[in-house]
C-alpha cells in the first residue's frame, strides 16, 4: 500500500490511499475501501484494517460516512454506535486518536485541520456537494468547535481533473454560476468542471489558506480508482486525525 501522508504542526495528519496493497479481486483490485460497490465485504474489512494499521491507526477508531452527495455534517466524538452510519458528506471531530475517513473514486476528498484548536474534518465534494456547499458547511462546523478559518490547513486528494471531467455545457454553466472557478475545458475542447479548484476557491472566500491540491487525476492514473473510467470499481480513502491517545 502506498499513501501520501503529511504531518502538520500541532499533530494533525493527512493521508490518501492509492489502489494497491489490498486483497480485493478484480475489478476492485486491490485496496478497495468502499463497502457499497459490490466487493466482498470480508475483503473490504481486511483492506480497511490493513490501511488503518499501515497509518498507525486503530481500525476500530476510524469513522466512515454513508456519502449521499449532500451537505450534511456530523460532529463525532466516537465511532458510530452499533454500526449505524448516517447519511452525511462531512465529519468533524476534536477527539485525538479518532480518524475521519472519506471515500472517493473521482470526487474530491477534502481534509482540513486547525491543529492549534484541535479540530479536524473530512468532506466528500463531488459536483452536487460543491453546489450544495458541503465544504463551507464543514468549515462552519469546525469554527463552531473553536477553529479559526485563517488557521485551517486544507488538502484535497486525487480526483478527476478539469481536463478530463467532461459535462454538458448547461451543467457547466449551472456550476460556474455558483462557483466560477470550477469552469473548465477538456483537453479535447469540450465543456468540463474542475471541482478541486472550485473547492479551493470556496475555501479562499471563507478565509482558509489555499492549502494543497493533489496533482493526480484519477481518470488518468492507473494507480487510482476512477468511476468515470471504469464504472464498476473500488474506492480510495482520505484520512485525517489528531495525535493523542484514543479512548
Amino acid at each position: 500500500m502506498i499513501t501520501l501522508s503529511n504531518a502538520r504542526p500541532g499533530g494533525a495528519h493527512f493521508a490518501f490511499t492509492d489502489r494497491w496493497g489490498g486483497v480485493s479481486a478484480a475489478p476492485y483490485d486491490s485496496l478497495n475501501l468502499g463497502g457499497a460497490v459490490g466487493d466482498d465485504p470480508a475483503a473490504v474489512l481486511a483492506n480497511r484494517e490493513a490501511a488503518a494499521r499501515g497509518l498507525g491507526l486503530d481500525p476500530a477508531r476510524v469513522v466512515w460516512m454513508n456519502q449521499v452527495h449532500g451537505n450534511d455534517v456530523a460532529v463525532v466524538a466516537a465511532p458510530w454506535a452499533d454500526g449505524r452510519v448516517p447519511d452525511v458528506d462531512a465529519v468533524v471531530t476534536t477527539r485525538p486518536g479518532l480518524a475521519l475517513a472519506v471515500l472517493t473514486a473521482d470526487c474530491v476528498p477534502v481534509l482540513m485541520a486547525d491543529a492549534h484548536a484541535g479540530v479536524v474534518a473530512a468532506a466528500h465534494a463531488g459536483r452536487p456537494g460543491l453546489l450544495a456547499g458541503v465544504v463551507p458547511a464543514a468549515v462552519e462546523a469546525m469554527v463552531g468547535l473553536g477553529a479559526r478559518a485563517e488557521r485551517i490547513t486544507a488538502m484535497t486528494g486525487p480526483s478527476v481533473c478539469g481536463s478530463c471531467y467532461e459535462v454538458p455545457e448547461a451543467m457547466r454553466d449551472e456550476v460556474a454560476a455558483a462557483v466560477p472557478e470550477a469552469r473548465a475545458t477538456t483537453s479535447w475542447g469540450t465543456p468540463s468542471l474542475d471541482i478541486a479548484t472550485g473547492v479551493h476557491a470556496q475555501l479562499a472566500r471563507l478565509g482558509v489558506p489555499m492549502g494543497e491540491k493533489s496533482h493526480i487525476c484519477t481518470m488518468e492514473s492507473g494507480d487510482h480508482f476512477s468511476y468515470r473510467r471504469e464504472r464498476t470499481t473500488g474506492r480510495l480513502a482520505g484520512y485525517v486525525w489528531l495525535d493523542g491517545p484514543s479512548d
